[in-house]
């Protein structure tokens, strides 16, 4: 059935179900993503302040086929935060429902309302000496449950898995208006099927999360970092491995960085400080954290050695201070921004087998190569196998110059991914962005199994419509 619009008409019914002020005319920055790809048709958003009325929202646009799309920090980078065509959504931010509930350091749980804001979280669960581990650049803008929408992941997935991981339950209005009200601290619940996986990673289509009960961890008593220079992605799969042996599951993160990406930070953004003149070809950031009474200095340069003994390090800084570790981590964090002010022709979100990373990165390069003169900037999450790789066009020319080639770039990059029985979204989800590719590369039965639980909870296709499935 096609969907209404959110007209006048349908904002004065609306509004006279809920108090003043909720429903505004949308800003720009409610219509707009970060990449400037797509601008969203709607023009009307609702701010509600309590679960009830995000039900008396749904369930009013279930009654009149209105389409909702959930707005969370607005963050995300594949589009799934607006709706670009068609008739005028609804926009339901949750940003005044950012309240932190309730933290149980003895339980190692947390309760908040998804509008707030990570950070925000990850400095309650400090106040009471624990950690809330989920960790990236817009953590100081990206909200909890857009986070738990696209099942978000970050620096910390090594140790603590993705933002998945971190869930205990949730409270959740579904696409009839209903709420759902699995707000528990759990750690084991066998009751049937687990909803709150089923509504993590879903991006809204499926319902609106509106609180969720959250893991916390204890904090390392210390922790370390170390940048490390290695000679080729091969070498750095040998020193996690190495690390992993030495270390254990300390390690909470292990980035693989290629020169590129120091390059681009320099040309950008010269004011960082980096560690070299001149930047090698491979090098690895990764952090630790240990129990009381542990050095993890000392830990990271005993690994040095013996990475230094067997090959697979040349040269490395190990932190002596929290000020040295942040200004290593400033380095990585910064080079998305980087990345943006150079201006990438075709950008890959993309996950491949730990061991088939040296293969993908070997031999994408030649096989893009074919199609022109670029520069790549790979990086990521190697010890998850998340790769971050980017082309950006050579001095001289811009992206613009490119326009015509970004979807046989895409192409190419994606059917290697595929090849190697890997994910063409490590981290940042569907949204529009991806549908293709999701009919392109996924499994025919899951697909099918997808769009069969999106027609039983969402007949009217009212959640997040064309995004995650075509609608």
């Amino acid at each position: 059935m096609p969907l209404a619009p959110a007209d006048h008409a349908f904002v004065q019914r609306l509004s006279a179900l809920l108090p003043d002020d909720t429903l505004r005319p949308a800003e720009a920055r409610h219509r707009e993503e970060p990449r400037g790809r797509w601008t969203s048709t709607a023009e009307w958003i609702a701010l509600p302040r309590s679960t009830e009325e995000v039900s008396t929202i749904v369930r009013t646009c279930a009654e009149t086929g209105v389409g909702i799309i959930p707005l969370g920090g607005g963050t995300g980078l594949v589009g799934g935060q607006l709706k670009p065509d068609g008739p005028a959504p609804l926009i339901v931010s949750l940003e005044r429902m950012s309240a932190i509930r309730s933290v149980h350091p003895e339980e190692n749980a947390a309760v908040v309302q998804a509008g707030a804001i990570l950070a925000d979280v990850q400095s309650a669960a400090a106040d009471v000496d624990r950690l809330f581990p989920l960790s990236l650049a817009s953590e100081g803008s990206a909200r909890i449950g857009g986070l738990l929408g696209t099942n978000a992941g970050g620096i910390n997935t090594l140790r603590y898995g993705n933002a998945r991981d971190q869930v205990l339950g949730l409270e959740a209005v579904l696409p009839d208006g209903s709420v759902w009200h699995g707000l528990k601290r759990l750690r084991k619940d066998n009751t049937g099927y687990d909803l709150r996986h089923l509504l993590i990673g879903a991006e809204g289509t499926l319902g609106i999360i509106t609180a969720a009960s959250l893991k916390l961890a204890p904090r390392p008593a210390a922790t370390g970092t170390a940048l490390l220079t290695v000679p080729s992605p091969e070498a750095a799969l040998t020193l996690l491995a190495l690390a992993r042996g030495q270390l254990g599951e300390t390690i909470s993160a292990f980035e693989l960085m290629h020169r590129t990406g120091f390059d681009f930070l320099a040309e950008k953004l010269p004011d960082l400080r980096q560690p070299w003149d001149r930047p090698p070809e491979w090098s690895v950031l990764m952090d630790i954290g240990l129990g009381r009474g542990a050095d993890p200095a000392e830990a990271l340069e005993t690994l040095f050695a013996a990475a230094h003994e067997a090959d697979l390090v040349t040269d490395g800084i190990v932190a002596q201070s929290l000020a040295q570790s942040e200004a290593l981590w400033t380095l990585r964090e910064h080079m998305s921004e980087a990345n943006r002010l150079v201006g990438a022709v075709s950008s890959h979100d993309i996950s491949v087998p730990l061991g088939a990373i040296p293969e993908f990165i070997s031999r994408a390069g030649p096989a893009l190569a074919r199609l022109g003169d670029w520069r790549i900037n790979c990086f990521g999450h190697a010890g998850d196998g998340n790769l971050h790789y980017n082309v950006f066009p050579v001095p001289g020319r811009t992206k613009a110059d490119h326009v015509d080639q970004r979807d046989a770039i895409k192409t190419c990059v994606h059917d290697l991914v595929h090849e190697l029985g890997g994910s063409v979204s490590a981290e940042h989800g569907i949204g529009r962005l991806k549908v293709d590719d999701l009919e392109l590369y996924g499994d025919p039965a899951k697909l099918a199994a997808m769009r069969a639980i999106k027609s039983a909870l969402d007949p009217k296709g009212i959640m997040n419509p064309g995004a995650v499935l075509r609608g």
